[in-house]
């Protein structure tokens, strides 16, 4: 800080007061100009209030204007742009609600169309059992499988008819496109079916073309094979194997399958067959009832007179 009693505070106070004088000197001198100016100025803005222009507009008004647009114009277009993004987001939003209900109705109309595929696929899986009973001439019950046996490779399935239905084991299980297999077990509902493609099952059996015949037996491949035909007989990749009757389980002539090789062995040849009935696909099946014995029609028969 500056001395009260320094030489350079003596300065500062002359150079400041030296300054006030000149200050306050070119006020008072050019004083009027000032006056004049602002008597200008008022002037000037009283004859832009009073003056009008095309339509009556007072010019100051128009001035006014003139200065305000370009601000008038940018908040008029932020505004519009906030406007215009707020209707897409809305469309987006409604656009979104739209796919996810269009979504919903074809995800339901894919499922009626399933079901209604599923529905005429029976149908047809119905008529053409219907047609196929019609055609045979033994009695038969049609039948749903409702189960397979537990276990990896298995060969036997559950059908939802059983002794309640006239069922007894050692009844011939057949689809619409040839035989199956047959009951080995009966229970009031149900009844198990051996399919001839396990090992253990046997079907009676005839080639078709030479009249032939063999025994079917199934193997661990879900096919089977045709054995006991000697080497000397020609067998030919596509024959058609039927039921011989001889097994007194399948009625004679139904369809059983077809061979896929046929080579030489040691006395018997080895025959491949593929099964004519999808085993693996079993849905409805027919059960071959064994027509009744002689006495049983005849007191059948007496039973109905007398009543």
């Amino acid at each position: 800080m500056l001395d009260s009693h320094s030489p350079q505070f003596g300065r500062s106070l002359k150079t400041l007061s030296r300054e006030a004088p000149e200050k306050t000197h070119f006020v008072v001198r050019h004083g009027p100009l000032f006056v004049l100016a602002a008597v200008m100025v008022a002037q000037f803005l009283l004859l832009s209030y009073q003056i009008t222009r095309g339509h009556n507009v007072r010019l100051i008004k128009v001035w006014t204007v003139a200065i305000l647009q370009p601000f008038q114009s940018s908040v008029g277009g932020v505004v519009d742009s906030a406007t215009r993004a707020w209707t897409d987001v809305r469309n987006l939003r409604r656009a979104e609600q739209e796919n996810q209900q269009l979504r919903a109705e074809i995800m339901t109309a894919r499922y009626q169309i399933q079901q209604l595929s599923e529905q005429a696929a029976e149908t047809r899986r119905l008529r053409g059992l219907l047609d196929f009973k019609s055609r045979l001439p033994f009695p038969t019950v049609a039948a749903e499988v409702i189960a397979s046996s537990p276990g990896e490779g298995s060969n036997a399935v559950f059908i939802d008819k059983g002794s309640n239905s006239g069922l007894t084991i050692d009844l011939a299980v057949i689809a619409p496109t040839g035989i199956a297999g047959k009951i080995i077990a009966v229970f009031p509902n149900t009844a198990q079916v051996l399919l001839i493609t396990d090992p253990s099952s046997g079907v009676g059996c005839i080639l078709a073309k030479s009249r032939v015949q063999g025994v079917l037996k199934g193997d661990a491949r879900n096919l089977c094979q045709l054995r006991y035909v000697m080497n000397g007989e020609t067998v030919s990749p596509g024959d058609v194997i039927l039921t011989s009757g001889l097994d007194q389980i399948y009625p004679k002539d139904l369809p059983v399958g077809t061979v896929l090789e046929a080579t030489q062995g040691n006395i018997y040849k080895t025959i491949a067959v593929k099964p004519a009935a999808a085993l693996d696909h079993l849905e409805t099946v027919l059960v071959a009832l064994k027509p009744a014995a002689p006495e049983e029609q005849t007191s059948s028969r007496k039973a109905k007179g007398k009543g």
